[in-house]
């Protein structure tokens, strides 16, 4: 992986020099890693003017080793034992290298942070490196796509063996409770965020955290989690019925939200503009009555982040590019009724390649629990 962190740094210096920064100042924790590997809390990057650090205000030894800093960066730890701002520090350095410029990630940094990196280097002029490690990360590598792919499994395998278990009577805590320890039990870093397990007038609620509300028999039960692996996170979500039969209301919302989700699947292209990916999976739901109560985006970049860009929402702008992974997760939430919720992470390939490639292969058939 070592020159695959060097050609990633290699492509943002490039972006700084053309920019007129001799330097950069990596402090968000997800840049950090995708440029430098796996830090310590905390640490961040300085791309200097004659070499590179990974500065830390702690030790790295005692990290795994799949989990280490790229070896090919050297490490400054900062004395003492509270080690210090390793940013301020970082800033200190630049200026020792010789720069007269720093580009820094002014979205990341506090005011307060901004001004001791000033202080400490009075003379550097601070730039704004603004999101520009943020759209490196959008195109993904084959080993990132890997462990996504991993990471998927084990959700798949995690909410598989809950469908095995008796659900009624059960509180919706308890069950994402153990979904979380049933990730880690199958190999994940830990959840990709909270789970979340919403059942009957809750179900299909987008964001919805947990309660002690009991599953009951006729309830719609929909369930949206994820696993990290390596730093990974990958998303998926699925609604299923509680008792021998569902309602015909709850077949007739299902079969809607399951087309409109495939719809936007279908429009996981290289060069589909992201609007249209969401306005695929809305026109379904639109056209059925349901514009109230529809989630605020169909779908979201995924990576080192839970929520990346690109964003599949009506106001998106650019397009998709092969090798990007991104979720489809549209869903309509009736008050007071409950509703549904399907969610898949894909990876969008061309035609050539067979399509958008599905991470999630839980079925989507609708399953009376």
């Amino acid at each position: 992986m070592s020159e695959v962190y060097a050609a990633r740094r290699t492509r943002l210096r490039e972006y700084c020099n053309a920019g007129g920064s001799a330097a950069a100042l990596v402090s968000r924790p997800a840049n950090v890693r995708y440029l430098a590997g796996a830090a310590p809390h905390g640490a961040v990057l300085l791309l200097g003017k004659t070499e590179d650090l990974l500065v830390c205000a702690g030790p790295t030894a005692d990290r795994p080793t799949q989990e280490r800093p790229d070896e090919a960066l050297l490490v400054q730890t900062l004395p003492g034992a509270g080690g210090g701002d390793p940013a301020v520090a970082a800033a200190g350095l630049a200026a020792a290298q010789g720069a007269d410029s720093l580009a820094v990630e002014e979205h990341h940094l506090t005011v307060a942070r901004h001004r001791a990196l000033g202080s400490v280097a009075p003379r550097l002029r601070l730039a704004n490196l603004a999101g520009a490690v943020e759209q490196l990360r959008v195109v993904k590598d084959e080993e990132e796509i890997s462990c996504l792919r991993i990471g998927a499994e084990i959700a798949d395998q995690a909410l598989g063996e809950l469908l095995e278990s008796i659900l009624v009577g059960r509180t919706e805590r308890h069950l994402a409770l153990e979904l979380e320890r049933r990730l880690v039990d199958h190999g994940a870093d830990g959840p990709a965020f909270p789970t979340s397990v919403a059942t009957g007038p809750n179900a299909g609620r987008p964001g919805h955290r947990p309660t002690d509300r009991r599953v009951e028999e006729g309830d719609f039960l929909s369930v949206c989690l994820g696993a990290t692996y390596r730093g990974y996170r990958c998303e998926i979500g699925r609604t299923f019925v509680i008792g021998t039969a569902p309602a015909d209301w709850q077949i007739e919302l299902y079969d809607l939200v399951f087309a409109a989700q495939r719809a936007g699947r279908e429009s996981l292209v290289p060069g589909a503009a992201c609007r249209d990916v969401d306005r695929a999976a809305r026109q379904v739901l639109d056209s059925a009555g349901y514009t109230e109560g529809l989630t605020v985006l169909t779908g979201h970049g995924v990576g080192l982040e839970i929520d990346e860009d690109p964003q599949l929402s009506p106001a998106a702008m650019g397009k998709l590019d092969a090798c990007v992974p991104v979720t489809v997760e549209p869903g309509v939430h009736l008050p007071g009724r409950g509703g549904v919720r399907i969610d898949d992470t894909l990876v969008v390939r061309p035609e050539a390649d067979g399509g958008p490639e599905l991470l999630t292969i839980t079925t989507k058939e609708l399953l009376a629990l």
